[in-house]
């Protein structure tokens, strides 16, 4: 029996849009149609006004480069063939923040406010993740 994957999401009821439009390369948030304000990780109500008018939009899949670490060490399936990866988080064009990896790009290049741009890796048959990379000059 193989090991168990932690990689792999468990999508939900508030989740499932986010997961199926990353299956399709896409980056969707929420915005608050009462206060426009967007967010990052999906709720099914505004963090800023308590809004439960919510809407999924896409997210032009610019960002910075907030905070990084180098992962050389983890035990969990299938993490242990990655290492080492870059853990980061970044903040989106659009505002909120979220945690992903850094891919495409050497450790010692990255700096914290670089410029990012989306992309998806393939990690699971019908899963994409959002991964980002140096935005293109």
């Amino acid at each position: 029996m193989p090991a168990p994957r932690f990689d792999l999401p468990n999508p939900d009821f508030e989740t499932q849009p986010y997961w199926d439009a990353a299956r399709e390369h896409r980056l969707l948030i929420q915005r608050c149609t009462a206060c426009g304000r967007h967010q990052f990780y999906p709720r099914p109500f505004c963090a800023k006004c308590w809004s439960t008018d919510i809407e999924w939009v896409e997210a032009s899949g610019s960002a910075t480069l907030y905070s990084f670490s180098v992962v050389h060490q983890n035990d969990l399936p299938p993490f242990p063939e990655r290492v080492p990866y870059v853990a980061a988080v970044v903040d989106l064009a659009e505002g909120p923040r979220m945690i992903s990896n850094i891919t495409g790009c050497k450790r010692e290049n990255l700096e914290i406010g670089m410029a990012l741009q989306v992309a998806f890796e393939e990690i699971a048959d019908e899963v994409a993740i959002p991964v980002f990379q140096p935005a293109a000059p």
